[in-house]
C-alpha cells in the first residue's frame, strides 16, 4: 500500500486541486447523514424567501471538498487531520462546480505537522470558501 508524503517530501508551496459538480443527490444525501433538513437547502420555495433567492448546498458539503485532497494527494493516503478552520464567504448552489485547491504553507518539521491553506472557487471564478488545516502526513513505513 502507497503511503501520502512524508513531511520531508512536502514542500513550501506545493499544491494539489480537486473539481466537483454539486449536485441534488449531494445535498439529499448530506441532509440524511447529518440530519440537517434546514429549508434553505431542502425547500425551494422556503429558499426563493430568504436573501439567497434560491437553495444553497450545506456549507459542509464545500467543506468536505478539502478530503479528497488531504486524503488523496496532499499529503495523501494516511494523513491525519488535527485542525480544519473554514472561512464561508459566497453560497454554492445546486449545479456549481467548485474547484478546491489546496496549498502547502508551512510545515513543521519537528513536530510533523503541515499547514495547508485552500480556496474554493466556483465555475465563475468567484470565491466561495477559504480553509486552513493543520495535518499529520504519514510517516515512513519500515
Amino acid at each position: 500500500m502507497q503511503i501520502g508524503k512524508t513531511i520531508d517530501e512536502l514542500k513550501v508551496g506545493e499544491e494539489a486541486s480537486f473539481t466537483k459538480t454539486i449536485t441534488e443527490v449531494d445535498i439529499a444525501m448530506f441532509a440524511a447523514i447529518t440530519g440537517d433538513f434546514n429549508p434553505v437547502h431542502t425547500n425551494e420555495i422556503y429558499a426563493q424567501k430568504t436573501h439567497f433567492g434560491k437553495r444553497i448546498a450545506h456549507g459542509g458539503i464545500a467543506a468536505g471538498l478539502v478530503a479528497p485532497i488531504l486524503g488523496m494527494m496532499l499529503p495523501g493516503p494516511g494523513t491525519i487531520a488535527l485542525e480544519v478552520r473554514n472561512k464561508f464567504l459566497a453560497p454554492v448552489y445546486p449545479g456549481n462546480t467548485i474547484t478546491c485547491t489546496g496549498v502547502v504553507q508551512e510545515k513543521d518539521e519537528e513536530r510533523n505537522i503541515a499547514t495547508i491553506y485552500f480556496t474554493l472557487n466556483n465555475e465563475n471564478s468567484v470565491k466561495v470558501m477559504e480553509c486552513w488545516a493543520k495535518v499529520m502526513p504519514p510517516k515512513k513505513v519500515s
